[in-house]
């Protein structure tokens, strides 16, 4: 009897290139991440590539202008 082979998803998950891990989240996720400016904090939001995208003044600030943009917030600590 042939045996039937099957890609799993686990399999695709295995496959996934260096470009493509890179690219993942790119278009969903926002890092957000306190940063100094001008010898006080702010808080930057950063795409999934680390391209900084914006500053905004404070962490709920940040959040709320991620979520605006169709993007998820996920803090970096």
């Amino acid at each position: 009897m042939a045996k039937i082979e099957t890609k799993t998803e686990t399999d695709s998950v295995r496959a996934i290139s260096r470009q493509q891990l890179a690219a993942l989240g790119l278009n969903n996720l926002a890092y957000v991440k306190d940063v100094e400016v001008d010898g006080g904090t702010a808080f930057a939001i950063f795409a999934a590539n680390g391209q900084q995208l914006a500053i905004m003044p404070d962490r709920e600030a940040a959040v709320a202008a991620a979520w605006e943009n169709g993007l998820a917030p996920v803090t970096v600590h």
